[in-house]
Order: structure tokens, then C-alpha cells, then sequence
């Protein structure tokens, strides 16, 4: 089976397993609309001053929102953290989160020349000499920043692109995935694979060479099955996520770290950082697993407390 077939299979898999009803199709339809006029009217650097308000609008009156993401910066950075910082992070936060929403639904009815100039890779360097070895590359995210956004700039840029997912996708973003598919010939040769997936899945995916990406570090308590390692992060014990790693280094894959920032006027930039092993490493260890995991956890805490807007999950 080609890697074409099998993509397209793992693809219609997602829809079969989420479809969208037709009333969610029209609302969404509805609101695009809406935020296409809007960006034709106001244009984007309009647009994203309309975020702006909106997200400003949205801190004021969604005090439980508010406070869950103040207890879960408090959580990770500590509790002494001053309430005048909490507060600054806590609306960046709701600003970020609705400009990255509102370029998310009209992506696809942009100029794609006019996006791919809004999104930067930081040490691209290091993401190419590990695809140039043949044996795929694994890229490991945290729940900091837009991946859906990498994800896609990536796919457009020609990488061959497969990402681990939980399979409790949202409405909207199943509908989007659909419109993005539709328009571009290259987001359908990319590859959806879920937390629960075969490991076949991923062994193949480097196989054939995919920058594979997925985040390790977990906030809720997953299957049994699932292999976790425990790290230092944030001042707690922490278990964070293994598999896709220890398959990794099994292949051969060189193991790199990702992390998005998003800028203003909806610009993006992918920070690549490593190796986490050594490329020419003899195979998986206890050892090494260890050390690759504590690594990443000490990048995820670093980024956290540097653009602690980032954070996605609270």
C-alpha cells in the first residue's frame, strides 16, 4: 500500500469517526463568512486589532476561564508569582488564544504566499539535516503554543508531516481540517495518527522519512498501557509521555524539540532546539531515555516561564 493510500485512509478514518452534522457545517460555514468579511474590510493587521478587543473582552467577563488559568500558571511557576504578572500573562493569554482562532478559520481563503511569509522557522537547519539522514525526525511539542498552526506551515512548505493527536477532536477543527484538505493537495499527504495508534504506525512514519510530532507532557492521568518517565519539571515529580520517543531512538530518527510562539499581525515562528540524543546514538537505554525525557521537560519549563501566554492547556 502506498504512503498516499494509507494517508488518505488514516484521513477518512477521522471523518468517519467525527463526523460533523450538517447544522454545525452551516453555523461554521456562517461564522468564516463572517471573519473573511471582516479581514476583506479591516484587513488583517484590522483583524487583528478586532482579536485584540475581543480577547480583552473576553478576560473581563469570563472569570472562571480566568481563574483556571491563573491557578494553572500559579501550579507551574509557583505561587509566589506576583498577581500584576499572573494578570499580564492571564490576558496575553485570552488575546492570543482568540486571534489564533480567528486566523484559524479563514486560513485557507487567504493568499497562501501571504501566510507562509507570516511563519518562521528558528534553526531550520537542525530540522533538515535530520530528514536529510533518511530516517525520519521526531519533533517533540508541549502544550505551548498553536501546533495546528506549525503543523500546516509545514505541510505547505513541502515536509512531509504527521502528527499524534487525541482522538477527542472539537467540531470546529474537524470541519476546518476538512476546508484546509480541500484546498491544499499537500495537507492531504499528511498523516493523523491518535494517542491510542498501533506503534506500527509510527515506526512507519519514520520509516518514510515524516517529521513526526507529538507532546509528552501530559497534564491528566492517561491508559495504563501508556509508558510515562518521571521528571523533574517545575519544582514537582512529574510523569511525562515516552513512547513515541523510545520509538525514536529504536529507528535511528534523530529526536528534536519544538516549540510556537505566536507574534503580532499573526505571525508565527517554530523554535527548533537539540538534538535531545545524539544522532549516531547505539540504540535505546534506560539511560539514555531518561536523560532525552529530563531534557525536555527542563525546555518545556524554560519556554513556560518565558512566554507563559503560550500555555494551552489549563
Amino acid at each position: 500500500m502506498s504512503a498516499d493510500s494509507i494517508a488518505t485512509e488514516e484521513l477518512q478514518d477521522t471523518t468517519a469517526l467525527a463526523p460533523v452534522s450538517a447544522w454545525e457545517r452551516f453555523s461554521f460555514a456562517s461564522l468564516r463568512a463572517v471573519v473573511y468579511g471582516l479581514a476583506c474590510v479591516l484587513t488583517l493587521p484590522g483583524l487583528y486589532r478586532f482579536g485584540q478587543v475581543f480577547g480583552f473582552v473576553e478576560w473581563a467577563i469570563n472569570f472562571k476561564r480566568r481563574r483556571r488559568f491563573a491557578a494553572r500558571l500559579r501550579s507551574l511557576i509557583g505561587p509566589d508569582l506576583p498577581a500584576s504578572a499572573v494578570r499580564e500573562a492571564t490576558l496575553a493569554h485570552f488575546i492570543r488564544t482568540r486571534c489564533d482562532k480567528l486566523i484559524y478559520l479563514i486560513f485557507d481563503l487567504l493568499p497562501k504566499e501571504q501566510m507562509l511569509g507570516r511563519f518562521t522557522i528558528v534553526n531550520r537547519r537542525l530540522l533538515d539535516e535530520a530528514l536529510a539522514r533518511g530516517k525520519g525526525v521526531y519533533v517533540a511539542l508541549s502544550h505551548h503554543g498553536a501546533h495546528h498552526v506549525a503543523g500546516l506551515m509545514m505541510s505547505l512548505l513541502g515536509y512531509k508531516v504527521a502528527g499524534v493527536r487525541d482522538r477527542q477532536e472539537g467540531a470546529v477543527r474537524r470541519y476546518i481540517q476538512a476546508m484546509y484538505e480541500r484546498r491544499y493537495e499537500e495537507l492531504r499527504q499528511a498523516r493523523i495518527l491518535y494517542s491510542h495508534s498501533f506503534p506500527r504506525d509510527i515506526y512507519r512514519c519514520f520509516r518514510e522519512n515524516f517529521a513526526l510530532g507529538s507532546a509528552l507532557d501530559i497534564h491528566r492521568e492517561r491508559d495504563a498501557h501508556l509508558k510515562t518517565a518521571t521528571v523533574d519539571f517545575c519544582g514537582q515529580k512529574r510523569e511525562f509521555l515516552t513512547g513515541t520517543a523510545q520509538i525514536a531512538l529504536r529507528c535511528g530518527a534523530p529526536i528534536l524539540q519544538g516549540f510556537i510562539v505566536a507574534e503580532p499581525q499573526f505571525r508565527y515562528r517554530l523554535e527548533i532546539h537539540g538534538p535531545l540524543a545524539d544522532a549516531d546514538h547505539a540504540g535505546e537505554t534506560p539511560e539514555l531515555l531518561q536523560q532525552v525525557m529530563q531534557q525536555y521537560a527542563d525546555n518545556v519549563e524554560r519556554y513556560i516561564r518565558a512566554y507563559p501566554a503560550e500555555i494551552t492547556k489549563v
